[in-house]
């Protein structure tokens, strides 16, 4: 720990006095000069902490703990988009087809924006049409409850509304440093030797894509492995499934019969009452609630189930919440190598007053 300037100088006064034999006065030419030396001794000393701190995982932050990273052939995880479908409607069924481009921008009130990804047509008699959409922008903050989004940018020529008929879901914010500090620190402490667990996981992982991974030895007896994987929205399609599959079948064992599999999706339906903190709405506290507890149903909960307490801490963490009571689940959901806990339904009212 770099020392305080006061008390180098002071060393600096001691050593001058017993090297010379005689005291500097204070305020004189001397003095000034040893009092500007012992800040800049200082500094140096603050530079040394840092650069030591950087030199570890345990400390390191930032770019300095990517390269910690790097070195363990482990990535941070980038942030990602929420990803969902926009509904767009008409007063009447419409006389004609009517084509809805891709590109077209819908906001929530606050301010959140969406981009469909995709052409729609609006079919001649039909009064709506849907479009996969997704967050403009990636994080956490793109996963908005049913309903949230209403307005447009630029509306389609003929379309009168838009609305999300689901929550956008699966966005998440680029990894913090904590996260990716545990992950780095785990391969240390699981030494992948080629054919153990720890190594089919950290293959895996090797796909950005790719948010949680679980292997599972000897699920139809020796010489075989089972490898789950989940990405941040969730469960993987199928062309992830095979792109995994045949980038472990080049690296495994000789004569290991491997799979790739999806996990099986427990669903979790969520119930709670919530009373809003002081200064704040039930709707500001709802919002809150709904995005708050969406962005903790990620890849990343493979195999790790969720318990009740983590549910509760997530809710009584937010500012905009006093107080909560959770009706569902009745209970945890236990973990299991290949098993995701997915939400299901989420239903969010007001705590009645006492």
């Amino acid at each position: 720990m770099a020392r305080d300037i006061e008390a180098i100088y002071q060393e600096m006064l001691a050593a001058f006095a017993a090297e010379r034999g005689e005291t500097i006065e204070a305020g004189c030419d001397l003095a000034v000069r040893l009092h500007a030396a012992a800040a800049q001794i200082q500094a140096l000393e603050m530079q040394a902490d840092w650069v030591l701190d950087q030199s570890f995982p345990q400390t390191a932050r930032g770019a300095y703990l990517d390269r910690h990273a790097q070195a363990r052939n482990v990535e941070r995880s980038p942030a990602v988009k929420a990803k969902g479908v926009l509904r767009f409607r008409v007063d009447a069924a419409v006389t004609e087809d009517l084509a809805i481009p891709a590109g077209c921008v819908a906001l929530t009130a606050a301010g959140e924006r969406f981009v469909t990804t995709e052409d729609a047509v609006l079919r001649q008699g039909e009064q709506w049409a849907e479009a996969a959409a997704e967050a403009v922008e990636p994080g956490a903050a793109g996963n908005v409850a049913a309903g949230a989004v209403g307005l447009m940018a630029v509306a389609p020529a003929g379309v009168k509304s838009c609305v999300n008929p689901h929550a956008f879901a699966g966005g998440a914010d680029e990894e913090d440093d904590e996260s990716l500090r545990r992950r780095i620190l785990d391969t240390y402490r699981r030494l992948p030797n080629g054919a153990n667990g720890a190594y089919y996981e950290q293959q895996a992982m090797a796909f950005a894509s790719v948010a949680a991974a679980k292997a599972v030895g000897r699920p139809r007896g020796v010489g075989s492995v089972d490898v789950y994987i989940a990405t941040q929205e969730g469960l993987p399609g199928s062309g992830l499934l095979e792109q995994v599959r045949d980038w472990l079948e080049e690296r495994r064992e000789i004569a290991v019969d491997l799979r790739v599999l999806a996990p099986t999706a427990a669903t979790v339906n969520v119930s709670a009452s919530l009373k809003p903190a002081a200064g704040y709405t039930f709707a500001q506290a709802r919002t809150a609630a709904d995005q708050a507890v969406r962005g903790a149903f990620t890849g990343e909960l493979l195999g790790k189930g969720l318990t009740l307490a983590a549910l509760g801490h997530l809710l009584y963490g937010l500012d905009e919440v006093e107080n909560y009571h959770l009706h569902a689940p009745a209970a945890d959901t236990p973990p299991a190598p290949g098993a995701l806990p997915v939400l299901g339904s989420l239903t969010l009212t007001e705590m009645e007053a006492v």
